[in-house]
């Protein structure tokens, strides 16, 4: 069986939903005509912290109950999993290495408000810009993304997500991944690879 370990940004980030939908709850729907055609065959999960946030943009009444039946909502086993210590040694690494590069890039605003006091208002814009770059891109930034790689692990399954830190860290544990900006020309060979199947059957 294959499970797929589902992200908020297949149904909300813009450029990846736009595969599937104009709009999340187009891009559900969607995706839910797949998760129909693969039923029995492919899993679907989400963690409940990932699910509330995809509800919070998707009108729920349009499609219901299909995403019950076809989405699996299931926390991962916080309590019986085991990280590998490298894990945590490379995330305090990787926390030190942003904490001191956001600290360069407010050192870099200050000289440039002193040198330019008539436009400190975009000065701290560009501040607030690049320091949120430079601490949270391509990190697990939330409880959610973790859960995330938590129930990828304990299921085996294969994360699909656009977040840079989510991929990576997915990498840095040995679990499977799909880009969400690849994710709908893989559902479309899994569609086409077990029709071909059953009509193998049907000709036997």
């Amino acid at each position: 069986m294959i499970r797929f370990v589902l992200d908020t940004s297949i149904f909300v980030n813009p450029d990846v939903r736009k595969k599937f939908g104009d709009n999340p709850t187009e891009a559900m729907k969607a995706f839910l005509d797949y998760a129909e055609k693969l039923f029995g065959k492919v899993e679907f999960y989400m963690p409940p912290g990932i699910y509330r946030e995809v509800m919070h943009f998707i009108e729920e009444e349009e499609v219901s109950p299909e995403l019950e039946l076809y989405i699996i909502k299931k926390p991962p086993n916080v309590h019986d999993i085991k990280i590998p210590a490298f894990v945590v040694y490379e995330l305090i690494e990787d926390i030190r290495r942003r904490v001191d590069k956001g600290l360069r890039v407010a050192e870099k605003a200050v000289r440039e408000s002193v040198l330019d006091t008539e436009n400190v208002d975009k000065i701290i814009q560009k501040l607030r810009r690049n320091y949120r770059k430079a601490l949270r891109e391509g990190i697990l930034d939330s409880k959610e993304d973790f859960e995330l790689i938590l129930l990828a692990k304990e299921l085996d399954g294969i994360i699909v997500s656009a977040d840079v830190g989510i991929l990576t860290w997915a990498e840095k544990m040995g679990i499977k991944w799909v880009d969400a900006f690849k994710f709908k020309e893989v559902l479309d060979e899994l569609v086409e690879k077990f029709s071909s199947g059953k009509e193998a059957k049907l000709r036997k």
